[in-house]
């Protein structure tokens, strides 16, 4: 028992993710990240002038940031175990006979044809990253030197919540500019909250579970 547990704890080294808080990232390097989820285009029915014309969006876009981005991209076999409980709920409060032969064997053929065809499907992120600079966490230990401090002394909490509250809304500032450049490329996108991008860690750090998809905010 203890050696699992220090495995355990040896494991979570290898994780660079302290918490997720307000839907953001923060690292244990006190870096902090916001995710999108990306809508997708089919690049291949598109003409020849729309495929350059949004390459060219494309480009302008990624030379127009001073930061740089993280696109990932997940593929997962289709899951489609929620649907065959919706199916199967279906079945069992139907009293028509011929009805139920109907649904299982409409059943069967999903389940056969997902499994031969090796359906996937496809989730696209973009990571935007905001990394508090050395001279921010100088100034604020300089803020906190006695002959600096003005008028009541805040709480450690409090300056760990005001700290945070100004990096988000400098990482939030990049998510807009992240976020107007990809919708003149036709791209729209949605950030994720806290238990979307909980979710989606979970995932990527367990990769041989299946889980219920991120769904985009329509």
């Amino acid at each position: 028992m203890p050696q699992s547990k220090t495995s355990a704890q040896s494991s979570q080294h290898f994780v660079p993710v302290k918490e997720v808080r307000d839907g953001v990232i923060i690292l244990r390097d006190g870096g902090l990240r916001a995710v999108l989820m990306a809508s997708s285009i089919n690049f291949a029915l598109k003409s020849e002038d729309e495929q350059n014309a949004f390459i060219m969006q494309f480009q302008n876009f990624f030379n127009s940031l001073d930061f740089s981005v993280q696109i990932h991209i997940e593929s997962r076999e289709l899951d489609i175990r929620p649907y065959i409980e919706t199916l199967e709920i279906e079945y069992k409060k139907t009293m028509d006979d011929l009805m139920r032969i109907q649904i299982r064997e409409y059943i069967e053929f999903i389940k056969n044809f997902v499994e031969g065809a090796n359906i996937m499907t496809k989730h696209f992120f973009v990571v935007v990253p905001y990394t508090p600079s050395a001279i921010n966490v100088k100034k604020s230990i300089s803020d906190n030197l006695p002959w600096n401090r003005r008028g009541v002394k805040k709480s450690a909490e409090e300056e760990t919540s005001a700290a945070f509250e100004e990096n988000v809304s400098q990482l939030d500032q990049r998510v807009a500019i992240v976020q107007q450049g990809l919708v003149r490329t036709g791209v729209r996108t949605v950030q994720l909250d806290t238990e979307e991008v909980i979710e989606l860690l979970y995932k990527i750090f367990n990769p041989g579970e299946q889980e219920k998809p991120v769904q985009v905010a329509q």
